[in-house]
């Protein structure tokens, strides 16, 4: 690593030749030689079995869309040492009706009136410190990045009544029997203080869980304050939290309906952009989700799909879609994914994402012949290594209105993903530059 610039003598610079003796050297040589790259598309091979029809003809109950994407930007607001980070988060919701997409599909060319048709974008916001910022307390005393950032993601939560959703999640108390306890694997407070007992009749009217090491907010138990650092910053969550804030837009939606007029589920397809999982600390998440999924499925019914718009399996969809037939879907298995797209051993009987996913994906390539990877929850109870048609729920119903919902502003696009997205991404330039001013301006 190169010096800093810290006064007037100038910057330390690289040296232009010292590649050579990393070039040379026997044991990079060997290292290279032990890898290799994921394979091209004359090299992969797709087995039978799992390319499947889909049925175009199937009925359904599906009326309206409700459609998740989210963005960040993360801006500094002090640039001098010690430099100082906040990251701004904005969320979309967006709810349209199936007949008002069916009147602009029939139309040549989507004016602004056609779609002020669809129903208003809900925009959610969201501010995190992400290195070298403290909230100031009641007593006017900054606290550590790792407070502050428990705190941040806390009050979102609450400010959005998200804490009772999360509670109702966490502890099954959708079922007659809800579940008693949950597990964090180690104190916020006290990183010694291991597999925390979270008990559901403990957490008082603010969802605030008192212990001798300190209060514990329920939003603890998404583990992010475990990668914080004090020093480095907390910018290895943003990717984690987003996710994770995408799915509670989701479960939120669900849970009112479903104790409002559960029936109507049924009339909803919610998408959420990117895959259906969750990831890094948060990954606990994913059982009981998976628990929330399959008891709605027993129950009653739902239809859920994640769309993946970049990544490894969307490139991978790109190179085999000419072997592909319009209207069919490939399955991807454990073998598949682990021999052609993700390192790893092609006979693991370990599924693939087992740890974070509560879906499998699949590669759809619609009669217009646009190729999309979705993921759709398995209908059986653990992950699938080789998927069959029967493991996935409404797999025909979710795929026609894929189809239907197609859009012309990108590639291999979903009306409303690109909506939403249009309406919350950030972008570098103005977004970050006039963010990144406004919050110079109010913070001290």
């Amino acid at each position: 690593m190169s010096y800093s610039k810290t006064g007037n003598r100038p910057f330390e610079v690289a040296s232009k030749s010292n590649h050579i003796h990393i070039i040379k050297d026997p044991e990079v040589q060997n290292f290279l030689n032990q890898h290799e790259l994921p394979k091209e598309g004359d090299e992969i091979s797709l087995i039978e079995n799992y390319l499947i029809n889909i049925d175009f003809s199937v009925k359904d109950s599906i009326e309206f869309i409700i459609a998740v994407d989210g963005g960040d930007t993360t801006v500094p607001v002090k640039s001098n040492f010690p430099s100082s980070t906040i990251t701004f988060f904005q969320f979309g919701a967006n709810l349209l009706a199936i007949s008002d997409l069916k009147e602009l599909s029939e139309q040549p060319f989507i004016s602004p009136e056609s779609i002020s048709k669809l129903k208003e974008l809900q925009r959610i916001k969201f501010t995190l410190p992400t290195k070298n910022i403290g909230l100031k307390n009641e007593l006017g005393q900054k606290e550590t990045l790792s407070f502050s950032v428990r705190k941040a993601i806390f009050d979102f939560f609450k400010r959005h009544d998200y804490l009772s959703t999360l509670k109702w999640f966490l502890f099954e108390e959708y079922k007659s029997t809800p579940r008693n306890e949950r597990e964090l694997a180690s104190h916020p407070l006290n990183s010694s203080t291991k597999n925390v007992k979270i008990e559901r009749t403990k957490i008082n009217s603010h969802f605030i869980v008192s212990h001798s090491d300190g209060d514990l907010f329920l939003t603890d138990i998404f583990r992010l304050h475990e990668v914080v650092d004090e020093d480095l910053g907390a910018g290895g969550i943003v990717g984690y939290l987003r996710n994770l804030i995408e799915h509670f837009i989701l479960i939120d939606t669900i849970k009112g309906l479903y104790k409002r007029r559960k029936n109507s589920l049924q009339e909803v397809l919610f998408i959420k952009d990117g895959p259906l999982g969750f990831f890094g600390q948060t990954a606990n998440m994913h059982e009981p989700m998976r628990e929330l999924i399959n008891h709605l499925e027993t129950e009653l019914n739902i239809f859920l799909v994640g769309i993946e718009k970049s990544g490894p399996f969307v490139e991978h969809a790109q190179e085999i879609k000419d072997r592909i037939k319009p209207g069919q879907v490939y399955l991807l298995s454990n073998k598949h994914i682990y021999k052609y797209i993700k390192p790893g051993n092609p006979d693991s009987t370990d599924a693939y994402g087992i740890t974070s996913y509560y879906s499998s994906k699949v590669i759809f390539k619609s009669r217009d012949e646009k190729i999309y990877v979705a993921t759709l929850p398995t209908k059986t109870g653990t992950e699938v290594l080789n998927p069959q048609k029967e493991n996935f729920t409404n797999i025909d119903i979710i795929m026609k209105h894929i189809e239907n919902l197609k859009s012309d502003l990108y590639d291999n696009s979903l009306l409303p993903i690109a909506l939403a997205n249009k309406l919350v991404s950030l972008s570098d330039h103005p977004s970050s530059v006039l963010l990144e001013k406004f919050a110079k301006k109010f913070i001290t």
